[in-house]
């Protein structure tokens, strides 16, 4: 499902970094745990082709993702990839179902309002469809956010520090919506966090 081998990532004005190899199988939930500092968003960052290593490949589904040209890695990303960040960045100016049937068009799939209605129905949220990314609450717009990133029924489901501003309740309530959704839609989850609380529910951690 994920394997990455030999990757080095190097900041212009820091020494390079030089991660693990890490092996994803398909459904096993993966977490990539540090302290603020250790690296793992930018690990996390290259496995779903967000940034280009210095040296080393990642493989999804057997796909090199960088040896891709960087338009065909968008839409390999866009097709294979749904992503969860601390912030929503949803736009402003569109709606909700607006924001998630634009992450169809970009990912060249039909634009398919009935599919967007009935995720947003899932995460309980369909009332909100016509609601402004402004109207509507923290909780909210976590769920929005999850509804974008698995609307292309993504082969994995990439989320960073989903749980650092939350406390112990919402954390759990977080993760067991992270897992049920990872279940629902056959995605394969894959964590960076700093926070130690979740590690109990993931079997497979690498430790940065």
């Amino acid at each position: 499902m994920i394997r990455s081998k030999n990757l080095i990532f190097k900041y212009s004005s820091s020494n390079p970094l030089i991660f693990p190899d890490v092996h994803v199988d398909k459904n096993k939930h993966t977490l990539l745990l540090g302290e603020s500092g250790s690296g793992k968003t930018t690990l996390l960052h290259l496995l779903g082709g967000l940034s280009q290593p210095q040296s080393g490949n990642v493989f999804i589904n057997e796909s090199d993702i960088y040896a891709l040209t960087e338009e065909q890695r968008d839409l390999f990303r866009a097709k294979n990839m749904g992503f969860i960040f601390q912030d929503a960045h949803l736009l402003k100016n569109l709606t909700l179902e607006e924001n998630i049937v634009l992450a169809q068009f970009l990912a060249k799939e039909k634009q398919d309002k009935l599919a967007v209605r009935e995720v947003l129905d899932k995460l309980q949220i369909g009332d909100k469809a016509n609601s402004y990314p402004t109207q509507l609450s923290r909780g909210q717009l976590q769920r929005a956010a999850i509804a974008r990133a698995v609307i292309n029924k993504p082969k994995v489901l990439i989320a960073d520090e989903p749980t650092a501003a939350l406390d112990d309740t919402n954390t759990k309530y977080a993760i067991d919506l992270l897992l049920e959704i990872a279940e629902n839609f056959d995605a394969t989850l894959l964590i960076a966090t700093h926070d130690t609380r979740i590690k109990p529910y993931f079997a497979n951690t690498y430790q940065l």
